[in-house]
C-alpha cells in the first residue's frame, strides 16, 4: 500500500511541476511578445530618426516627414524558414525602377507554410562591386503590394550563416526600397519567383 501511496504522491508533484512549467512558458511567452513588439517599435522609432536626418533619402523633403507608415507587429508574421541551398547556381538578372538592370547570383531558397500553403522566396547574392558585394539580398510582393503596400515590392534584410539549414524571416521588419520616398533612387525589382500568394499585413506601409 505505502509504494502505491509514494507513487501517487510522486504523480501529484509530477502533475504540479507540469503546471508550474507550463504557467512559466505561458508567462514567459507573453513576456517575450511584448519584448519582441518594443524591440520592433524602437527600430521603427530609430528608422523615423534616420529619415529626419541629413543622410535622409527624403533629401529637402525631409522638413514635412510625419513619420512613416506600418502594420502593428504581429509575431505570427516572424517565421522559421528551411534553408536549402543552391547547387547550381544561375545568375538572375533584375530591373531597377530607373530602367537599369543589376545581377545576382542564386544562393538559396527560404521554404515555409503560411496556412497550409507552401510559400518559398529566393535569396540572393549581391554581384556588383562595392561593400554590399557577396550580401545577401531578399525583395518580395504579395497581395498588398500596390494596395496598403509600396507596389514595386518591399526587402527584407537576411545575413549568411554557413551552414545553416533554417533561417528567420521576419516580415514584420519588412522595409520599402528608398524608390518609395523618392525618384533619385535606382531599385531593383523583385524576381517572379518571389510574389508570395498570400496578403502580408507586417512590416512598413505605402508612404505616399
Amino acid at each position: 500500500g505505502n509504494s502505491l501511496m509514494s507513487l501517487k504522491g510522486i504523480i501529484g508533484s509530477l502533475a504540479g511541476l507540469v503546471l508550474v512549467i507550463i504557467l512559466f512558458y505561458s508567462f514567459s511567452g507573453e513576456e517575450d511578445v511584448a519584448g519582441y513588439v518594443s524591440k520592433i517599435r524602437d527600430e521603427r522609432d530609430k528608422k523615423d530618426q534616420f529619415m529626419r536626418s541629413e543622410d535622409s533619402p527624403l533629401g529637402a523633403a525631409r522638413a514635412n516627414f510625419q513619420g512613416l507608415k506600418y502594420f502593428e507587429p504581429d509575431i505570427r508574421y516572424r517565421v522559421d524558414a528551411d534553408l536549402e541551398p543552391i547547387q547550381k547556381k544561375n545568375v538572375v538578372v533584375l530591373p531597377t525602377s530607373t530602367g537599369e538592370e543589376n545581377s545576382y547570383l542564386e544562393y538559396a531558397w527560404a521554404s515555409f507554410t503560411w496556412e497550409g500553403k507552401q510559400q518559398r522566396l529566393l535569396l540572393l547574392e549581391i554581384m556588383a562591386a562595392g561593400p554590399n558585394r557577396g550580401k545577401l539580398f531578399l525583395a518580395f510582393a504579395d497581395e498588398t503590394s500596390a494596395r496598403e503596400t509600396y507596389g514595386a515590392g518591399r526587402y527584407i534584410d537576411v545575413n549568411k550563416t554557413p551552414g545553416a539549414s533554417t533561417i528567420t524571416l521576419d516580415f514584420n521588419l519588412a522595409y520599402n526600397p528608398y524608390c518609395a520616398y523618392s525618384d533619385n533612387f535606382s531599385c531593383p525589382f523583385p524576381p517572379r519567383e518571389n510574389v508570395l500568394t498570400f496578403a502580408v499585413n507586417a512590416g512598413e506601409k505605402n508612404y505616399h
